[in-house]
């Protein structure tokens, strides 16, 4: 799957519509090729866009968990450390 995607269930602060929205223009972006749609296929692109952000928010207002929330900070901390682990400074 696309690298450029992270998870965004149980942080606090919660996730943004923001946040969402680029993961599904990541996720479009990925299963149909286009980094930026032609004019013909912009708006199936824009419409799947706003679909899967949709879609996307529901999902993540009916997850539960009983796991404390992540901290946004020290997730990115950890991600950094693996990245300069893979693929050095």
């Amino acid at each position: 799957m696309c690298r450029n995607i992270k998870p965004l269930f149980n942080f606090d602060p919660p996730t943004t519509e923001e946040e969402i929205r680029a993961a599904s223009l990541q996720f479009v972006r990925k299963i149909s090729g286009f980094t930026k749609p032609s004019k013909a296929n912009e708006g199936p692109f824009l419409a799947a866009i706003d679909e899967i952000s949709s879609i996307s928010a529901r999902l993540l207002c009916g997850l539960e968990t009983n796991a404390p929330p992540k901290n946004r900070e020290e997730e990115a901390v950890k991600a950094r450390a693996r990245a300069t682990a893979r693929f050095g400074d």
